[in-house]
C-alpha cells in the first residue's frame, strides 16, 4: 500500500515508518522542515514538506494515497487545533471511500480504572478532554477508521518514563515520584505498538477503538525505583502540580491498568522487555541513577 504517515520522524512514527517499510509499503511522509525531509527519507519514506493543518496543501496527499496513520502530535499546547485540522481533512478525502484510517488517541481519555478495555467510559483529565469531539467526528463520518490508543510509551531510552529522573531528590539523595507513587502506568514498547499500527492498517477495516497496551501495568514508584537503583519517596500531588503544571502532573497520577486483549484477538503479539526490564539492562542506561 500507499501510506501517509505523519510524525514520521516523532518518536511514534519513526518506529512505525520502520515497520511500514519493513513490510514492503510505501510511505509518504509529510513533515514540517528539510531536516524532517532528510530523517524521513533515510528511513526510507517519500518526504513531502508542508503544513498538514493547511487543508489546501493537505487535502491532495491524502487523495494519493491508499491509507493513512496520524501519529504527529504538536507538544505546544496546540493539541485540539492541530488533530481538528487533520481530522476534517481525512473526513473531506477519506468519507465514503474503502481507504483505512488509523487516528492516534490516548489512554488518559478513559481516566482511571483497574480493568481499562476498549468500552471504558470517558472520564479525561483537562489535559485530553478536547479529543472526544475530535475522535467522535470522525466517528460519524463514514470512514473506515481505527483509532489507536497507546499507552505509555516507552523504549529505546526515551517516552515519559524517562522523564522520572527530571524529579528532584530529597534531603537524603532519594529520587521523589510523581504523586504518591501508588499508581499504576499501563505501559507499551514503542516497536510492539507499531507493529500494532501496522496490523491494524493491514487488515483494511474498521477496527474501531483499539488499546495499544503491553499487559504490564508497573507503579510509579516501581519504575522510580529501577532508575533509582534504590528505594523512592512520593513528592506529592500538590508539589507535582506546581513543578509540572496542573494539566500535566494530573494526567500522570491517573490510576490505569489494562491487558490490551482486543489488541492480541487481532494477532498482535508484543513481544519486547517490560519497562522495567528495559530500565534495569536495557536502553535506559544512561538514565540510571544506580
Amino acid at each position: 500500500m500507499k501510506i501517509l504517515l505523519t510524525g514520521a520522524t516523532g518518536y511514534i512514527g519513526s518506529s512505525v515508518l520502520r515497520v511500514l517499510r519493513a513490510h514492503g509499503h510505501e510511505v509518504i511522509a509529510p513533515v514540517r522542515s528539510a531536516d524532517s525531509a532528510r530523517a524521513a527519507e533515510a528511513s526510507g519514506a517519500s518526504a513531502v514538506v508542508g503544513d498538514i493543518t493547511d487543508p489546501a496543501w493537505f487535502a491532495p496527499l491524502l487523495q494519493s494515497a491508499d491509507a493513512a496513520i496520524h501519529t504527529a502530535a504538536p507538544g505546544d499546547g496546540t493539541a485540539a487545533a492541530f488533530d481538528g485540522a487533520v481530522a476534517d481533512a481525512v473526513i473531506a478525502t477519506f468519507a465514503g471511500t474503502e481507504k483505512p484510517y488509523i487516528h492516534t488517541g490516548g489512554l488518559w481519555i478513559h481516566g482511571p480504572s483497574d480493568d481499562l478495555t476498549e468500552e471504558t467510559p470517558f472520564d479525561p483529565p483537562a489535559l485530553v478532554a478536547w479529543r472526544a469531539d475530535v475522535e467522535s467526528r470522525l466517528e460519524d463520518a463514514g470512514l473506515v477508521l481505527s483509532i489507536v490508543e497507546p499507552g505509555i510509551v516507552y523504549g529505546h531510552g526515551a517516552g515519559i518514563p524517562a522523564s522520572l529522573t527530571d524529579a528532584p531528590t530529597d534531603a537524603d539523595g532519594r529520587l521523589t515520584v510523581v504523586g504518591d507513587g501508588t499508581q499504576h502506568w499501563p505501559t507499551v514498547h514503542v516497536d510492539d505498538l507499531a507493529e500494532l499500527y501496522a496490523r491494524v492498517i493491514e487488515a483494511r477495516s474498521p477496527a474501531g477503538r483499539v488499546l495499544g497496551l503491553g499487559g504490564d501495568n508497573p507503579m510509579v514508584a516501581e519504575i522510580g525505583a529501577a532508575f533509582a537503583g534504590g528505594s523512592v519517596v512520593p513528592e506529592g500531588a500538590d508539589a507535582s502540580r506546581a513543578r509540572l503544571g496542573a494539566a500535566y502532573a494530573d494526567a500522570l497520577m491517573l490510576d490505569q491498568q489494562g491487558s490490551g486483549a482486543k489488541a492480541r484477538s487481532l494477532g498482535w503479539a508484543p513481544t519486547r522487555p517490560s519497562l522495567i526490564e528495559d530500565i534495569r539492562s536495557g536502553s535506559y542506561a544512561d538514565a540510571r541513577r544506580g
